[in-house]
């Protein structure tokens, strides 16, 4: 009998320098984990790489003053009213600093009750109280402390006003980010997920100017990196006049070392970049989900999504009299004689395999110091019916 299913593993490796050949690192590393483990690579086994790692690998870093030069370029009557950016201080504190360093004055307007991540900006308790209490938007930051008092992130223990207020930037709240246009024409839309609705919201409501943070930093300046598809999306602090983008041209890396595996191994696995996993914290509603994509790229397979049978539910409704192996082997003949069009798979969620993976990796790999920037995730297209 088989007793395991689907496995992900943590695989340590060196610490990664800008420059370091990473495809030809992670595959070194696989092949003695593999070897040291006793643990054989198999096809449908999947390598998955963090994003972190291979942007950092690329070289892909800009400065501060590399995205006040971008600033300056894109809007030069030096006014830039910045709309529902997240309360980060690793994602977005010194994006803001090069804002601010590159325009002349800056207006920055956080979504009230909270971002699109969840980060609240008041306790969800006053909720009511504050609401009916605001005055028509945008709400000036010292006004908005009246109503509201100081309010301190339940994670970080930031007040992220009062922190974006020392980069620089004049700071009101709003729930409506068509209140900016009520401070400038000039904007940009700095929400990640619903980046494009805002902006075409604020184009359809009069605004002269409106790019997203996909934008910014979307071509070098000066020799710096840069990413043409996410801008500064994605990004992280690395040191404090410092980011490092969210890599380019995954799609060749993960062929590459698609190649140096089976150079290594004679195996051929899925391979994959995850960055953030897209799951939600269930005590505080803050999503950890502030990278673009959860994957930017993946080989074919992981592009497709899960066909499966939904076990309690034909266990309960359609094998309920048997018991036993008989009914363990009922289940299994199920899954071997399904279809494409599976009629036993109500309930189950129909969310692709790269979304899925990038979760379990996310949680597998942490942000910390496990030191596992790549996962190896085994028996993950195996079902009850695999041998």
């Amino acid at each position: 009998m088989r007793y395991i299913g689907a496995q992900a593993k943590g695989l340590r490796m060196p610490i990664i320098n800008p420059g370091d050949p990473l495809a030809e690192l992670v595959a070194v590393q696989l092949a003695a984990a593999s070897a040291a483990e006793g643990t054989e690579l198999k096809p449908d086994d999947i390598i998955a790489v963090t994003e972190a790692v291979v942007g950092k690998a690329q070289k892909n870093y800009v400065k501060i003053d590399d995205i006040a030069e971008d600033i300056k370029q894109k809007y030069p009557g030096g006014t830039v009213g910045v709309v529902f950016p997240i309360m980060s201080r690793n994602r977005f504190l010194n994006i803001l600093k090069g804002i601010t360093a590159g325009a002349k004055k800056v207006y920055v307007l956080l979504a009230f009750p909270a971002d699109e991540q969840g980060n609240p900006l008041a306790d969800m308790e006053l909720y009511d109280d504050i609401a009916d209490a605001m005055p028509p938007g945008p709400v000036p930051a010292d006004v908005y402390k009246k109503l509201a008092g100081t309010y301190l992130h339940p994670f970080t223990g930031v007040d992220y006003i009062e922190l974006y207020e020392s980069a620089g930037a004049s700071v009101y709240v709003s729930s409506n980010p068509r209140d900016i246009l009520k401070l400038t024409p000039h904007v940009l839309a700095a929400d990640i997920q619903n980046r494009f609705i805002t902006q075409k919201r604020l184009l359809k409501a009069g605004a002269k100017t409106v790019y997203t943070l996909s934008d910014v930093m979307s071509a070098s300046v000066n020799g710096s990196g840069f990413n043409e598809k996410y801008g500064v999306l994605g990004s992280n602090l690395a040191t404090d006049d410092t980011l490092k983008l969210f890599p380019r041209e995954c799609e060749a890396f993960i062929y590459e070392l698609q190649d140096k595996i089976f150079g290594k191994t004679g195996v051929r696995p899925e391979v994959m970049v995850y960055g953030d996993g897209a799951y939600k914290d269930p005590e505080r509603g803050i999503w950890e989900f502030a990278d673009p994509v959860v994957s930017p790229a993946f080989t074919e397979r992981l592009g497709g999504m899960p066909n499966e049978i939904k076990i309690k539910m034909v266990a309960d409704q359609y094998l309920a009299d048997l018991k036993g192996e008989a009914k363990s082997e009922a289940v299994r003949e199920m899954i071997r004689q399904k279809s494409d069009d599976n009629p036993y798979n109500e309930g189950t969620t129909p969310r692709k395999f790269f979304n899925l993976l990038g979760s379990l990796c996310d949680l597998v790999s942490g942000s910390g110091d496990k030191g596992t920037p790549v996962v190896w995730v085994r028996g993950y297209f195996d079902n009850y019916a695999t041998e």
